[in-house]
């Protein structure tokens, strides 16, 4: 059995419209976002034992906001990725709970590809910043993973645990 843990950025900034998409750093709401996700990963028990995360500024604070043991792969080729790049990157992934840190539209997209159906979240279609998706797949090796053969055990946005 293997997980996936798919999350999008959380909220950005744009006041500096200087700065280079690439370059553009977590806002407070984002701030925020991220490390409630962090703490819902934690308290139920879903430490990924591998992180490939976009080289972006706003994916890297993302992963260091989610305060989550290891040390994160930073792959520039998932900047702003669509599904097929992420699809390569998680076929060449060994540990059995992976989480995958991106961007929109590509990480929505490969959610929506992978999983046997959507859950009845209403957010689920546009995938929100800090969206995060837990994806189970009965497969003994990432290359083996298919599309639409994920079943999503969890689908949560930072909205959804300010109001718990």
């Amino acid at each position: 059995m293997k997980h996936l843990l798919l999350l999008r950025h959380a909220k950005s900034s744009w006041a500096n419209p200087e700065l280079a998409d690439i370059d553009r750093p977590l806002n407070k709401r984002g701030k925020r976002g991220a490390t409630a996700v962090g703490r819902w990963m934690r308290e139920n028990g879903w430490i990924p034992d591998a992180a490939l995360v976009s080289a972006a500024r706003r994916t890297r604070e993302t992963w260091e906001r989610l305060e989550l043991p290891g040390t994160p792969e930073l792959r520039d080729d998932l900047y702003d990725a669509g599904p097929e790049a992420l699809l390569a990157a998680l076929r060449a992934a060994r540990d059995d709970k992976v989480q995958l840190i991106g961007h929109n539209p590509g990480i929505g997209a490969l959610a929506h590809r992978l999983a046997v159906a959507a859950p009845g979240h209403p957010r689920f279609e546009d995938y929100p910043t800090a969206g995060l998706a837990v994806l189970a797949f009965d497969i003994a090796d990432w290359a083996a993973l298919p599309e639409g053969g994920g079943a999503v055990v969890a689908f949560l946005t930072p909205h959804d645990l300010a109001e718990a």
